[in-house]
């Protein structure tokens, strides 16, 4: 596979949204991975380990060595070194998991969204993730904390043959309520895509515009500063999931989960990064059995 990149404009060249900006001051990553299962010559012993046979790289976005803290299930830590994306940046993250393999990313820290640039120059971040047949793919990145002013377009795309399973979530942090810095400007785009087969079973788009009414409305966003979605495609039974996360998770109104076309969508949105973060891992340790037969086996770059 091709490694994507994101070729500069031209000086002075309009973006999708109309502004101008400095190519120069782009600073465009991408990186494709690539995982596969053993074949019975590699194996040793009994063990059938997922190994990362590609890792192509441009740009600030690496990856450290695979670790194996579970057996055959093959965790990677995604690095990128500038910690945040400013105006003009766009990272462009691939990630494919082969029939029989079973990956798990995550990353080291949080994202942050910075501050747009006085010509308003968006960012970008595009993730895409591919799984084969009898796959499994895990997407757990740490939070992304957005900045007051930033501007910017994330998008996530999933596609799964017809027996691959992927669980992911995305956490997004608004502003800094601590340090009285709110989230009053800018704006945000979210975009998830799943397909399985080729057929669409979620396709979202949402539009985080703090001068927007639906982001005060209590028919919208509510004001709220913190938001969470978590996907499962893939689940042995998703109904008895839900069950299971009803049961499990603490009682609250700021989460609600849900099945649509067989993909299960779990919901956050209140103002505490930790409680989200929380009620994301909560879930995973129930719904992990179901998507893998294993039990939450924690990376242990969320304890350093």
């Amino acid at each position: 596979m091709t490694v994507l990149q994101s070729l500069p404009r031209p000086k002075g060249t309009p973006d999708d949204s109309g502004h101008r900006f400095d190519a120069g001051r782009r600073w465009a990553a991408s990186i494709d991975l690539g995982f596969r299962k053993d074949t019975p010559q590699d194996r040793r012993g009994d063990s059938e380990r997922t190994r990362l046979v590609r890792a192509r790289h441009s740009g600030p976005l690496r990856v450290q060595r695979p670790f194996y803290p579970e057996g055959g299930v093959c965790h990677v830590y995604l690095l990128h070194p500038p910690g945040g994306l400013v105006s003009g940046d766009e990272l462009r993250i691939d990630a494919t998991v082969e029939a029989g393999a079973h990956a798990l990313l995550t990353t080291p820290a949080a994202a942050k969204l910075y501050r747009a640039d006085s010509q308003g120059v968006a960012w970008g971040q595009h993730v895409r993730l591919k799984v084969a047949n009898d796959g499994c793919l895990e997407w757990l990145p740490q939070e992304t904390l957005c900045f007051d002013g930033s501007r910017g377009v994330q998008t996530t795309e999933i596609a799964l043959d017809s027996d691959a399973r992927c669980l992911g979530w995305e956490v997004l942090a608004l502003g800094r309520p601590a340090s009285q810095l709110p989230f009053v400007s800018g704006g945000i785009e979210q975009r998830f895509r799943l397909i399985r087969d080729g057929r669409p079973l979620w396709l979202e788009r949402q539009p985080l515009d703090p001068t927007h009414p639906r982001f005060r409305g209590r028919w919208g966003q509510g004001g709220a500063t913190v938001q969470a979605t978590l996907w499962g495609g893939g689940l042995a039974s998703p109904a008895e999931c839900i069950e299971a996360l009803r049961a499990t998770l603490p009682a609250s109104s700021s989460w609600a989960v849900t099945l649509r076309h067989d993909v299960l969508l779990l919901r956050y949105l209140g103002d505490s990064r930790n409680e989200a973060w929380e009620l994301c891992q909560r879930a995973w340790d129930v719904l992990r059995p179901s998507l893998c037969a294993r039990k939450a086996c924690v990376p242990r770059i969320w304890l350093t």
